[in-house]
């Protein structure tokens, strides 16, 4: 049995990390504001995989190492917690927000929800809300229209959720789904406002900012409270999300979920079910238009998979480029670009101090940049997901799901649905983007292309 070291020999953990200089009232939250992704991406490459974020009145660590976040995520992920304050006025309890004992409940009673044999079920329900958005992407092309290819996203992957949750569509009329998009859309506003503020004025201040957000969340609440009412009254039995909510009993106690549960995780997954994936699609566009032999590639794949056919479940795996594709956009422009953990006791994460009640800002859009886990990191290449390139890399360097027992629980289902979408308007259509309207990335609630993909839709010969 072999003897420990000498204590001399055992180097204690590093406190403070490095980290960039910044000024002494405000830190480093000029530069952030200037150019977030950017400044991001330059602390983890100058000061390594984990930095020292001074933010003036408050004191972040950025970490990127893999090792570290294996660490944060999985093998100490008890002493982690998420404390999304910031969202708990829409999300309420839900499966984002929840932590505990609390969380591990609702995350097996949603479980049976995300099975792979259910998300199979919902593949009709995608291919025709996809097979609306392409033909109206045919009018387009006949009236040599360009479209912002983000919002027709938007509007497909909105409509595959709400059926998916309601079964049929629930929202009633098209005036009401466009509310609802609406005040939707004003919530992740203000989150983007409230974003990397210094200083942030209570809720209950009655600014026209905080009037706007209480009621979008009342709009939202009505449409999720009626429907509830109406499902528990009807006792209807529906293949949807809805109705598993409602009959869902915790095997351990036999309790079913509230009303306000329910919202919460109506609301949690309505916003984690469409917004991602929509942004997803349309960086997706966006990469094929700029390399057209990708895009050549795909086409030959659906070619051969589909043979001119709607796509079924069971094609899904055969559509291996395509899902390639997906990864590597979801690489470049993970949807969820930035979370963050806090410390509940002392730790220590890649040879450094972690205090207690540390906050750690955990950035895939900055770990999918780092240039000695991606080699060339900014170059669109979806060969990198080719099965023998991907088995030796770490298993922490790449999350656009997040990781550990907290990975997100629609992965398969946003994976699946962003698939086929893509391999449906490859079948028909070659897309261009439209000269003089570039296309940045905004970093807000999610990594949104700004202001929008403008594109030339063409039929396929």
């Amino acid at each position: 049995m072999g003897r420990a070291p000498p204590l001399a020999t055992i180097s204690p953990p590093s406190w403070p990390a490095p980290g960039p200089k910044g000024s002494p009232l405000w830190g480093v939250l000029p530069q952030v504001r200037k150019d977030s992704l950017a400044f991001f991406v330059g602390a983890a490459r100058d000061y390594g995989g984990v930095a020292t974020l001074d933010f003036g009145l408050r004191r972040f660590l950025l970490v990127t190492a893999p090792d570290g976040l294996k660490h944060v995520l999985h093998d100490n992920a008890k002493n982690y917690v998420k404390g999304y304050a910031i969202v708990q006025p829409l999300l309420g309890d839900g499966l984002v927000t929840s932590e505990g004992e609390q969380w591990r409940r609702q995350r097996r009673l949603l479980q049976p929800a995300f099975h792979r044999d259910r998300i199979r079920g919902f593949v009709r329900t995608m291919t025709e809300d996809a097979a609306v958005m392409l033909d109206r992407w045919a009018g387009a092309a006949r009236d040599r229209v360009p479209l912002d290819v983000l919002e027709e996203a938007m509007r497909a992957t909105q409509s595959i959720i709400v059926k998916t949750m309601f079964s049929d569509g629930g929202l009633g009329t098209e005036a009401e789904a466009e509310r609802i998009h609406a005040a939707f859309t004003v919530t992740l506003e203000y989150f983007t406002y409230l974003m990397f503020r210094r200083l942030r004025l209570p809720g209950w201040v009655p600014t026209p900012t905080h009037r706007r957000f209480r009621a979008a969340v009342g709009t939202l609440e009505q449409v999720v409270y009626r429907l509830i009412a109406q499902r528990r009254a009807s006792g209807e039995r529906r293949d949807d999300v809805l109705s598993m909510l409602v009959e869902a009993r915790d095997e351990e106690t036999g309790e079913g979920m509230s009303d306000r549960q329910i919202r919460d995780e109506v609301m949690t997954i309505f916003l984690a079910g469409h917004e991602t994936t929509a942004t997803t699609l349309a960086w997706a566009w966006y990469q094929l238009s700029l390399h057209p032999e990708v895009c050549r590639r795909v086409e030959e794949e659906v070619d051969q998979v589909l043979q001119a056919r709607v796509p079924q479940a069971e094609d899904v795996p055969r559509l291996t480029f395509t899902r390639m594709v997906v990864d590597e956009t979801l690489r470049l422009y993970p949807a969820a670009w930035m979370f963050a953990r806090t410390a509940l006791e002392e730790d220590e994460v890649a040879g450094y101090h972690v205090p207690a009640g540390q906050v750690l800002m955990l950035s895939p859009y900055v770990l999918h940049r780092r240039a000695d886990l991606w080699p060339n990191p900014e170059a669109f290449d979806p060969w990198r997901f080719a099965p023998e390139r991907a088995l030796h890399r770490h298993k922490y360097a790449y999350l656009p799901f997040s990781g550990g027992q907290r990975v997100c629980i629609g992965n398969n289902f946003a994976l699946m649905e962003a698939t086929l979408i893509l391999a449906m308007a490859a079948q028909r259509f070659r897309l261009d983007l439209v000269p003089g309207r570039p296309v940045r990335a905004q970093p807000t609630s999610t990594l949104r292309p700004q202001p929008g993909v403008w594109m030339a839709v063409h039929p396929r010969a």
